[in-house]
């Protein structure tokens, strides 16, 4: 197709896809001829997942970019890819945050201990709940242990969710495209999904 027809088709314009390509973010097309570029399915469907990461999950050009060399990495494990698209998507969840506190860490730790769950000291999330463990205790709120416990446990839900989508896909590289769509639209889907959920449950409560 030409990039009129892959603007028309991606919603993407013609000139910002040609944006991506120079940015290194969108593989070229294919010149045959003249100024005639034809594009294929790959790149409108490279162009989605480019869009979805910069409109949705928020992340720099950098962000995208280290995501993408991942996913195009030949013979890189999903676990690999999943790791660079947490990495990417987790640097500014909680911004201009100080170091999280040796008690904070300590909290996370036992929280993780009590779901059973193993391997978490080099996971980027560690220091993002960390952070926000001091964050409710600045604010003169803290946690008790069973509202982190529930969080976990949700947490655990929403994993199980992802890993099961990702496992119905026959094809290894479109199970590592919807690892890092999962990755960087699942907390914006989480994030909708609480506040409607917020919002019902107070309902709920005042009614009763």
């Amino acid at each position: 197709m030409l990039i009129s027809e892959l603007a028309e088709r991606s919603g993407t314009p013609a000139a910002t896809i040609k944006y991506y390509v120079r940015e290194g973010l969108l593989p070229a097309g294919d010149r045959q001829g003249g100024n005639r570029t034809v594009y294929g399915e790959q790149h409108e469907r490279r162009l989605r997942l480019i869009r979805a990461m910069l409109e949705v999950g928020k992340l720099s050009i950098a962000s995208v970019k280290s995501v993408l060399a991942a996913l195009d990495e030949p013979d890189a494990p999903i676990a690999h890819t999943f790791d660079v698209a947490q990495q990417a998507l987790s640097r500014s969840a909680v911004p201009d945050v100080s170091e999280p506190s040796d008690d904070a860490y300590a909290r996370v730790d036992a929280l993780t201990a009590r779901a059973g769950w193993t391997d978490c000291d080099d996971n980027i999330g560690r220091g993002i709940a960390a952070q926000v463990i001091d964050a409710f205790d600045k604010a003169g709120f803290p946690l008790p242990d069973d509202y982190l416990d529930r969080y976990a446990a949700a947490a655990r839900i929403h994993a199980e969710a992802d890993l099961g989508a990702v496992g119905t896909l026959p094809d290894p590289s479109r199970m590592t495209e919807l690892m890092v769509v999962g990755t960087v639209l699942g907390d914006t889907l989480s994030l909708g999904l609480r506040r409607i959920a917020q919002a019902v449950v107070t309902n709920e409560r005042r009614q009763s």
